[in-house]
């Protein structure tokens, strides 16, 4: 599949998704959301994969959602993006991410609900949302204060600064911080150790290491989702973005 900027390929047991919009820093289209979803559900579905790495290119592992096709798109709650969270979330295998370069937004969020994360000592991660005049989401405004504390949590939320591999690795956000060259194949050997467990383990131990906390992710997805989408229809916001973009 690469009609829609996504890529997949299984080797063994392991599949991995590779977001492919090189030109545009990997940003993230409808159509990239839906295919990722997609990709996930049928993996959940496939018993001769265990596992699945989601990873970028070396420059870049996302730079968030593509501005232009936001706005116009909107965000509504079965919006792709929002499928997309909600099948993260969902997702009963272990997935792994494998960071390299610009990770922007989405970026950074969707590593909240990986298994496992690694991230390349080039990488620069930003959650800009403050500074565009949105909320956050991926349920971030609750798992970022729970793995890191309210006050790292704020510094990254609040002030909206890049950080760099060693403050993720550092806050909880990323396993190990390693060499660029080194990031893919380390999370591909991660995950192809993880394929390698026993299967109903492995899923009912990820169930179990989630089931506390679950119902309020559901929850506060939906509840950021509202205020985020109300964020985008603002002036504020608007006139952010059509700067940012170049036509403003």
């Amino acid at each position: 599949m690469s009609d829609n900027n996504i890529l997949l390929e299984q080797s063994g047991a392991v599949l991995t998704i590779t977001m492919d919009r090189a030109d545009k820093k990997n940003a993230l289209t409808s159509a990239m959301y839906t295919g990722m979803t997609e990709a996930l559900v049928a993996a959940d579905q496939d018993g001769s994969i265990r596992a699945v790495v989601i990873r970028g290119h070396t420059d870049a592992f996302t730079a968030g959602n593509d501005l232009g096709d936001f706005l116009k798109e909107g965000l509504g709650l079965d919006s792709p993006v929002m499928q997309f969270l909600r099948q993260l979330v969902a997702f009963e295998k272990p997935l792994v991410a494998a960071v390299s370069g610009v990770s922007i937004g989405i970026g950074v969020t969707m590593l909240l609900h990986c298994d496992l994360a690694y991230v390349a000592n080039n990488a620069k991660l930003r959650l800009p949302f403050v500074n565009l005049a949105l909320v956050p989401e991926a349920a971030s405004s609750l798992l970022l204060p729970e793995t890191m504390g309210h006050r790292r949590a704020a510094e990254l939320l609040m002030l909206g600064d890049f950080f760099d591999a060693e403050t993720a690795r550092d806050y909880g956000i990323a396993n190990e911080a390693v060499d660029t060259d080194e990031v893919f194949e380390l999370a591909h050997r991660k995950a192809q150790q993880l394929a390698d467990k026993p299967v109903d383990a492995m899923k009912h131990t990820k169930q179990l290491l989630k089931q506390s906390y679950r119902q309020s992710v559901e929850q506060r997805i939906a509840d950021e989702g509202i205020l985020f989408a109300e964020r985008l229809m603002s002036n504020e916001a608007k006139e952010i973005m059509q700067a940012f973009m170049g036509k403003g």
